[in-house]
């Protein structure tokens, strides 16, 4: 009866602000929307509690989770109820993986399957995080994936963009660049071969002030700038770099590569992949193969990483045949591989297209 009655109240609301009484029906739906959460929640195993993150609203149980997503997702310029779900989908949806522990608004796509990939090939996630001075709690806005694979002599480089909606088994549907503060490099790991066919062997993570002492250690570095950027900058107000060889100072480059106001996500990424490379031609402008000891000491101060100098040293002669034949191949998940979306409670994201991106994995990774 309650329920009911509340449900009144929310369609009353909603026929109010069409008649142009939004001051009313603003008064009336928040009432009747946190009663129809409450009721939701009614019957809900005992041990189900709502779990707060720094990035998410007061979840709701996987008891509700949808099943799938929609072929087309809508999307809205406001928050909209999600719907209420009646069962729980099937295990089968995510096989061998755990499933959500909280609501997301929306279904959990299928494993995209772990690939097989060549022999003598390794994965290096590389994250750039925004954790301040004596913070706690951090994304990561940089997501790139290193393929090294010595047989072929190439580096591929793969871009994320931070606002991919996808599956982190045992939490939910979130962005990617989340993953990293709710579980470690473990979870990361485990998101990846759930959403990209593909577990990393390692990582390295830098935060702001790291990523400027690496561009001081190397004395700056060359960017070979790809299209035009006018951007805000603090000191500067608005700041211009042109197509062309740039050198960089370490404010400039964190500037390039954090650069928002007038650019989308998916020009960052590109961005962030010329100043990989520019950092990679600096390394070996400095001899960085013969000086491996001593260079991997400076910068392990300022990267968080699980790789040790004894798992650096056998990939020194492919950084060799790169350096000479410059063959680093860059790949993106693109405006062309996702779908814009709206969650329930008003983020932008992009749904990833996993038959599209399922193609950019299989050439980022070296599979026929």
């Amino acid at each position: 009866m309650i329920l009911r009655n509340r449900l009144i109240l929310l369609i009353l609301s909603l026929l109010l602000t069409a008649c142009g009484t939004p001051g009313l029906a603003q008064s009336i739906a928040p009432i009747a929307q946190n009663t129809i959460m409450s009721a939701a929640l009614v019957g809900a195993p005992a041990n189900a509690t709502p779990t707060s993150t720094p990035f998410m609203p007061l979840p709701i149980t996987p008891t509700i989770a949808p099943t799938e997503i929609p072929p087309t997702p809508l999307v809205s310029p406001t928050p909209t109820i999600p719907p209420l779900a009646t069962s729980t989908p099937p295990a089968a949806t995510w096989q061998n993986y755990a499933g959500p522990s909280i609501y997301s608004g929306i279904g959990v796509p299928a494993p995209m399957g772990v690939f097989s990939q060549p022999d003598n090939q390794i994965n290096i996630l590389l994250l750039g995080s925004d954790i301040r001075p004596n913070g706690t709690a951090y994304r990561t806005d940089v997501v790139l994936l290193l393929t090294l694979n010595t047989d072929l002599g190439t580096v591929n480089v793969t871009s994320f963009p931070r606002d991919l909606y996808v599956f982190i088994p045992g939490w939910a549907m979130e962005r990617i660049n989340t993953a990293q503060f709710h579980g470690g490099f473990d979870l990361v790991s485990l998101m990846f071969e759930y959403n990209f066919g593909v577990r990393p062997d390692h990582y390295a993570m830098v935060n702001f002030n790291g990523f400027q002492q690496i561009i001081d250690t190397l004395g700056g570095i060359d960017v070979q700038v790809e299209t035009e950027l006018t951007d805000k900058r603090t000191g500067y107000n608005w700041y211009t770099v042109y197509p062309g060889t740039v050198h960089m100072d370490s404010e400039t480059a964190l500037w390039y590569v954090r650069a928002r106001k007038t650019t989308s996500d998916f020009d960052r990424t590109r961005r962030q992949q010329e100043v990989l490379q520019a950092i990679f031609m600096r390394l070996i402008s400095l001899d960085a193969i013969a000086k491996a000891p001593e260079i991997y000491d400076q910068l392990d101060t300022f990267v968080g990483t699980d790789l040790t100098l004894q798992d650096i040293v056998p990939l020194l002669p492919l950084a060799g045949k790169v350096a000479t034949s410059n063959n680093i191949n860059r790949y993106t998940i693109g405006p062309q591989h996702v779908t814009s979306w709206v969650t329930f409670d008003g983020a932008q994201v992009l749904l990833p297209n996993q038959a599209l991106v399922r193609g950019v994995m299989l050439e980022a990774l070296n599979i026929p």
